[in-house]
């Protein structure tokens, strides 16, 4: 893929950083894009230079006036550990290190900003969000699918918005990328920021998604849990179903983490239930050797086992195709196959992706909403915008929105899947 890393900025920065610091980040300092020498060599900008990224940080001039500032903060899709956090930091380093007192909360995420739903503004100040780091979800709510570019826009200018904080995944950073674009080219002076929130860490080129590393520490409990259940019972078997529609990043690491999984199953890799090396007969092996297994499934793994042409699938308010239960086919199938073979199993179904979504964010990511809040602020004050901030080899960056994609998998022949595989004993293939 050709990228283009050119930042926007809305014009000239004139006002002088009320920031009372000495190291300001300067434009001109640049992450190197590629760090192995073969793709070093290879890719270059427009002008030929090797590839790099803009710096986040805080500017010395700034853009926007912070008196006559009015900052909105709207968090969209699926609840994720540590949205608070972000909300919390954006909002106490626009009031105490910036000045700016006018911040307001979106409701419902982009239906808040259409008038039509009636829903109001929240305000925002470090006495409304002190606290809010204790809490799982987010205080703003939020909600799924698109809204009218247009009438955003409309409502943006007319509620003086000179700056919109979008805190959400691919589906947010789409909308976002339009909603820059229809600000360009009405010429209005509104500064559109991304903070990248996908629980699947599904994100290319960023390092991680904020919510990721909780998900995984809770993820890891249920595999504990599963573990304990499946060593209590005869034969006993715990098959969890965890998230990741499109990518196994939660499953692998998960297993990783807690090295009681024997089975992951995940959609980058395909297997066949039955057959001479299909999943059920690896199972009933497992099964015969040592008498009990443990089994992670993310969400999206063998839909194409369970029926229905894709094509033909509801699909959500995102537009994402609505996706068949793994969890309960795998059950059925699981019970069914013992049975037919004349072996007694007791398996424990556990699914708790909605208890993980809602908790709350754990140290590790504390420390990095914190952050990412905080450059977000840096880069709206200096007047970028259509940017998200996200961590790069260890820089927190700014990324143009076109840049960033949800296309991020586990490689079936990469470093993490042979080690899930080392970690649970699992056959590399479980095709025919």
């Amino acid at each position: 893929m050709d990228y283009d890393f050119t930042i926007a900025n809305l014009g000239t920065r004139s006002l002088k950083s009320p920031l009372k610091i000495k190291n300001f980040t300067e434009d001109g300092r640049r992450l190197l894009f590629n760090s192995r020498l073969d793709n070093y060599l290879s890719s270059t900008d427009k002008e030929g230079l090797p590839l790099s990224v803009e710096i986040a940080g805080p500017r010395e001039k700034i853009f926007f006036n912070p008196s006559r500032t009015k900052a909105a903060i709207v968090s969209c899709g699926g609840l994720c550990p540590g949205i608070n956090d972000v909300i919390r930091s954006i909002t106490i380093s626009l009031f105490f290190n910036y000045g700016v007192k006018n911040i307001v909360g979106v409701r419902y995420g982009l239906r808040g900003l259409n008038p039509r739903f009636g829903h109001d503004f929240i305000r925002l100040s470090p006495d409304v969000v002190n606290d809010i780091s204790n809490m799982g979800g987010s205080i703003l709510a939020s909600s799924r699918g698109p809204q009218d570019v247009n009438i955003i826009v409309d409502y943006l200018a007319r509620q003086n918005i000179n700056i919109l904080f979008c805190i959400g995944g691919d589906g947010t950073i789409r909308a976002a990328e339009k909603i820059t674009a229809e600000i360009s080219k009405r010429k209005r002076a509104i500064a559109v920021v991304c903070i990248p929130k996908t629980i699947d860490n599904d994100l290319n080129l960023i390092e991680k998604s904020f919510g990721f590393d909780t998900a995984i520490e809770k993820a890891a409990e249920a595999i504990k849990s599963a573990h304990v259940e499946a060593k209590g019972a005869f034969n006993g078997i715990g098959l969890i179903k965890i998230m990741g529609r499109n990518s196994g990043h939660i499953a692998a690491y998960a297993a990783l983490a807690e090295n009681d999984t024997n089975f992951v199953l995940i959609p980058e890799v395909p297997f066949d239930m039955e057959g001479k090396n299909g999943f059920l007969p690896a199972l009933k092996k497992r099964m015969k050797s040592r008498g009990h297994a443990v089994i992670l499934a993310a969400e999206g793994a063998g839909q194409n086992l369970i029926g229905k042409d894709n094509r033909r699938r509801e699909k959500d308010a995102s537009g994402n195709i609505r996706l068949l239960n793994i969890g309960l086919f795998l059950k059925n199938s699981i019970e069914e196959y013992f049975k037919k073979n004349k072996m007694e199993i007791n398996l424990k179904y556990i699914e708790p992706s909605y208890l993980i979504r809602s908790v709350q964010s754990n140290a590790a990511d504390d420390i990095y909403c914190n952050m990412l809040g905080k450059y977000a602020v840096h880069a709206a004050m200096a007047g970028k915008t259509g940017v998200l901030v996200a961590l790069m080899k260890n820089e927190y960056v700014h990324l143009p929105l076109s840049s960033v994609e949800s296309n991020r998998k586990i490689d079936p022949y990469g470093d993490i899947w042979l080690r899930v595989l080392e970690s649970t004993g699992q056959p590399s293939s479980m095709k025919n």
